[in-house]
């Protein structure tokens, strides 16, 4: 079967316990630790990830489908643009917190210089300047620092 990328929400004093399962399992995972300490990617089956999430309902939070109890599975592109930004800008990066519509509003861009050269999301205007804001649908959302408009390029929405 296929892996696909989920979403976790570990609670606080959980974090290295569940970090060292994940590891120990030989998943592929993503722990923004650095700037969202609670969450954890993991890219593993679907099955894989409701047993682990089972077995540590005390420990984290799963985040599923609104219409169902599945999982929800994250694109691999969402993923890839995400952890890009993540770790290319964790100066000046900003939790917005969880994923909300208001993100997705303005015009869709990709940055076509600097350090998040190749980035997609939404310009949105924060604290007066205009900024990148990436999200994971449904999950968390995150504004970069300042981005001149010259290495802007607006994108067709999907």
């Amino acid at each position: 079967m296929d892996s696909s990328w989920f979403a976790m929400k570990v609670y606080h004093n959980r974090v290295q316990v569940v970090l060292r399962d994940v590891a120990d399992a030989g998943v592929e995972f993503f722990a923004p630790t650095d700037v969202i300490a609670s969450l954890l990617f993991v890219r593993a089956t679907e099955e894989w990830v409701q047993r682990f999430a089972a077995e540590r309902w005390q420990q984290l939070w799963l985040y599923r489908r609104l219409d169902s109890r599945r999982p929800a599975p994250i694109a691999d592109r969402e993923m890839e643009v995400f952890r890009f930004v993540v770790t290319a800008g964790r100066e000046g990066l900003e939790l917005l917190g969880d994923d909300r519509p208001e993100y997705h509003a303005g015009d869709r861009v990709v940055v076509t210089g600097g350090p998040f050269k190749g980035a997609e999301g939404h310009i949105k205007r924060i604290k007066r300047d205009r900024r990148l804001v990436v999200s994971i649908s449904g999950v968390v959302a995150v504004a970069t620092t300042y981005i001149h408009p010259s290495l802007l390029r607006r994108v067709e929405q999907q």
